[in-house]
């Protein structure tokens, strides 16, 4: 009954300030005004929801635990804890009002934040210890420090970049929150059961004035502080649990905001852009370019926030973690399957490659081989047994060549060779489908003389096979390969001997 009170009370304050907050930016002139396409909104819309959100939690929890101590409650708050979260979090408050107002370089903010999350460290909020499958281990201080700055870092952030549509931070961070509340409840941890409580009541007064159509939005002195707070509340009821609970169930429970900065910034990443760049291309952004609206989005992201909640709870149950894990890594990759990014398209081929850079391998080797077996070929059958060794197996569906050379003759004209032209299918009734490789093949000067042409079907498989590998030092050895077989053939033209080429194999053509 305490804590559904708390969340009662938090409602109501956070309901009335986000109102009166709303008319005094608007009567201030303290306004988001859409300066990019990135920014769906229209209008010029007053921001700063986050002062009535951290407002009404900070109000609620000081009053909470002043009545504890008055009426000798066994259950209160230790002042120094409190006051332990409090600083920081007002730190990290302090950066979003300011980055409101004056826009400040994202190196500026990710200082702050990291001074905010060592100070959150001194104060005890970290994992100290994890259950692993051979026993407790205890965490070295240097790397729970480094680990306490990532997650505050990834947290806070992650809820500031989701903060892209009416509602949509505020209704995600409800969702965690209730999950944070839940484990704090399991762990004892009476800070974390009254702040998550106070914090899911805030949330829930602010979404009346910020579901869309918003008639304010929460900020970065919003989306900031509610982050921060969440990776601080939930590394307080993780303390001295299993691995499962101090590492699975607020990465899951977090999953959306998670999800959504990993892939901004892989996004970034695999594009040579500033990471700490904004873009249009968030989760969000995909949803509405696949035709939904807002409102649908908002909607359909709570859905999956709801449900990466209740997926983190099972982690409670041991027995379930492998199977929740699997779920939830599903439901991952074939989400992201259907948003349109490209770069998963990419880091899938990659990986495909990966995968068969045996194969790649042993192709680039075969056709290394036949290079070098190409310098002492003598006559076309020989060029012809070569590539055979080299192309016919199951990665081609086909190869063929064509190669003549321009030559001078006695009475001063130019002329050329007849073109020597060989082709070889694997199903030669079958008409012909797929992708076709073609390689130009030159003379020691640069001139053309001919082609070298890979048939396979690209529905079947990409090509295994390096181009640079097949493009130089391939092509430059056929082409060489093929001119002295002709010299050759001319010189027994010359002098009224019959040419020992085979009369299979190889077809000579006088023209085409």
């Amino acid at each position: 009954m305490t804590y559904v009170l708390i969340f009662a009370a938090s409602l109501v304050f956070s309901a009335v300030l986000s109102r009166v907050v709303r008319d005094i930016a608007k009567n201030h002139g303290w306004v988001a005004t859409p300066t990019s396409e990135r920014h769906l909104h229209r209008e010029p819309m007053p921001r700063l929801g986050g002062v009535a959100i951290l407002a009404s939690v900070v109000l609620v929890v000081t009053c909470v635990t002043i009545l504890s101590r008055l009426g000798g409650s066994h259950n209160f708050v230790p002042a120094r804890t409190f006051l332990g979260l409090l600083g920081p979090t007002l730190l990290i408050f302090a950066l979003g009002l300011a980055d409101d107002f004056w826009d400040l370089s994202p190196y500026v903010k990710f200082g702050i934040q990291v001074l905010a999350a060592v100070w959150l460290f001194l104060d005890g909020f970290r994992v100290t210890r994890f259950e692993m499958v051979f026993g407790a281990r205890e965490v070295e201080t240097i790397v729970g420090l480094a680990l306490t700055i990532f997650w505050v870092l990834l947290i806070t952030n992650a809820f500031n970049l989701l903060d892209g549509l009416d509602g949509l931070a505020a209704g995600s961070a409800l969702f965690s929150t209730i999950v944070v509340f839940v484990v704090s409840l399991l762990s004892g941890n009476i800070l974390t059961q009254i702040v998550s409580a106070a914090l899911a009541g805030a949330v829930v007064g602010f979404l009346r004035y910020n579901f869309k159509p918003a008639s304010i939005f929460m900020g970065d002195c919003g989306s900031l502080p509610i982050g921060f707070l969440l990776s601080a509340i939930s590394l307080a009821s993780s303390q001295k649990a299993s691995i499962a609970v101090a590492v699975g169930i607020p990465v899951v429970s977090f999953g959306l905001p998670i999800l959504d900065t990993s892939l901004a910034v892989l996004r970034r990443f695999l594009n040579a852009r500033p990471l700490f760049g904004a873009d249009g291309e968030h989760i969000h952004h995909k949803l509405l370019e696949r035709g939904l609206s807002q409102r649908q989005v908002v909607v359909l992201l709570y859905g999956v926030s709801a449900l990466l909640a209740l997926c983190s709870l099972f982690l409670l149950y041991p027995p379930s973690v492998g199977a929740v894990l699997a779920i939830v890594g599903l439901g991952v990759f074939f989400g992201l399957q259907h948003m349109g990014y490209r770069e998963m398209d990419e880091l899938y081929r990659v990986a495909r490659r990966t995968w068969e850079q045996k194969t790649i391998i042993s192709n680039n080797l075969a056709i290394r081989r036949a290079a070098q077996e190409l310098a002492g070929a003598r006559t076309v059958q020989d060029v012809c047994r070569t590539l055979g060794t080299a192309f016919r197996h199951d990665d081609y569906d086909g190869f063929e060549f064509r190669y003549e050379h321009g030559r001078a003759f006695p009475n001063g004209e130019i002329g050329s060779d007849p073109p020597i032209r060989y082709s070889w299918r694997r199903h030669p009734e079958a008409p012909r489908t797929g992708r076709t490789l073609q390689l130009d093949l030159l003379s020691a000067t640069g001139e053309h003389r001919g082609s070298f042409s890979v048939f396979y079907d690209y529905k079947k498989q990409a090509l295994r096979a390096d181009i640079e590998c097949l493009n130089i030092e391939f092509a430059n050895a056929l082409s060489a390969a093929l001119q002295r077989v002709q010299e050759r053939q001319r010189s027994y033209a010359s002098v009224g001997l019959a040419s020992d080429e085979p009369a299979a194999g190889a077809q000579r053509l006088a023209g085409d």
